[in-house]
């Protein structure tokens, strides 16, 4: 194995991974979102720099080409894991990281049975566009955590009709209730686009990849 500089970023993004959960098991919220939100964007930065890194120096080893795609789908499948159980269990947020979920671990299966011919499922633009419209719709709902959890520490401590007033503008707004709650309205509302987005390009791709490799499936008489 060779170290160099692309697989030790490949490797800390892998270990990043379950740092992610790690936060909301020593941090208050939204401390925790905080931390979560900023490793979240490291670690996916890491994700374009090793591999830029490694063509530009002519550093390709096959430990990050095994190292990187892993590292990915764990830096996915976690911070999932974790926005979907500190969610409401919305429907519109389950549903597509199902999706994601389901085809992340039905594509590594497939190229699991293939083995050696496995290069026949090679990564495609289509699914770069996949990977990063995750990580950019992650990233802004772990944003729209901070905003709410700051909204509720604002409004700790007043009725809601106090609230409402505020929010009518009828009381000044001394809190920044307004602006927390638009950014909380928002980041979750982007969030879930690009999540469905996602989503939708999670499934073409998994079809695509099943198609590719259909022909290694089939019953030899």
């Amino acid at each position: 194995m060779r170290w160099n500089l692309p697989n030790i970023l490949t490797l800390s993004r892998l270990f990043a991974a379950p740092g992610l959960a790690v936060m909301f098991l020593y941090f208050t919220r939204p401390y925790a979102d905080w931390f979560a939100l900023s490793l979240f964007v490291i670690a996916s930065l890491t994700d374009w720099l090793d591999g830029y890194l490694a063509r530009a120096w002519k550093q390709e080893t096959k430990l990050g080409t095994m190292l990187d795609p892993i590292a990915d789908k764990a830096m996915v499948i976690i911070a999932l894991m974790v926005i979907v159980g500190f969610s409401s269990m919305s429907p519109w947020l389950v549903l597509p990281a199902t999706f994601i979920l389901f085809r992340e671990v039905f594509v590594s299966g497939l190229r699991e049975y293939l083995g050696d011919t496995a290069g026949t499922l090679k990564v495609t633009a289509l699914a770069k566009w996949k990977t990063t419209a995750q990580m950019v719709a992650i990233a802004v709902l772990f944003a729209q955590g901070v905003f709410e959890h700051y909204l509720g520490m604002s409004i700790i401590g007043m009725d809601n009709e106090l609230v409402g007033q505020i929010l009518n503008g009828e009381v000044e707004d001394l809190h920044g209730l307004h602006w927390k709650l638009a950014g909380m309205d928002w980041t979750g509302r982007i969030g879930l686009w690009l999540l469905w987005l996602a989503a939708a390009l999670t499934l073409i791709t998994g079809w695509d990849y099943l198609r590719k490799a259909m022909p290694y499936l089939r019953e030899t008489s």
